[in-house]
């Protein structure tokens, strides 16, 4: 199976413009035509593919490197076998979002605050 960008890119889900960052990210590296065009074998479709679905969950493109040196981004992650660099990997980028979660939540009560305290003095309902 081959496919030039736009095709990969609908097939994906993504644009042509995603997959040239995954490229010089060094997440894809497909092969060049006689004329120039990116040319997508069977194992950068799987990577592309899993790129995005990792890009989705959140992870950053250093995540997403760190699963690419483990070997495991060239097959389904769903059907591969797990990688040890992927727990840890998501384990912190859980970390991460949790901690983002904790300052929205303090955000928001101050904010909350503030709008009652604004409400009691302009004595609006």
């Amino acid at each position: 199976m081959q496919m030039l960008i736009g095709e990969l890119a609908e097939y994906v889900g993504t644009s042509p413009r995603s997959l040239r960052h995954y490229e010089q990210q060094g997440l894809l590296s497909p092969e060049r035509g006689a004329n120039g065009y990116r040319v997508y074998d069977e194992t950068d479709v799987i990577r592309a593919v899993n790129v995005k679905e990792l890009f989705d969950a959140g992870l950053t493109s250093a995540d997403v490197r760190q699963y690419l040196v483990a070997g495991c981004l060239d097959q389904p992650l769903m059907a591969a076998p797990r990688c040890s660099a992927e727990l840890e990997t998501v384990r912190q980028r859980l970390a991460s979002v949790d901690e983002l979660i904790g300052r929205l939540e303090r955000t928001r009560e101050r904010l909350v605050e503030r709008s009652r305290g604004l409400e009691d003095e302009l004595d609006v309902g």
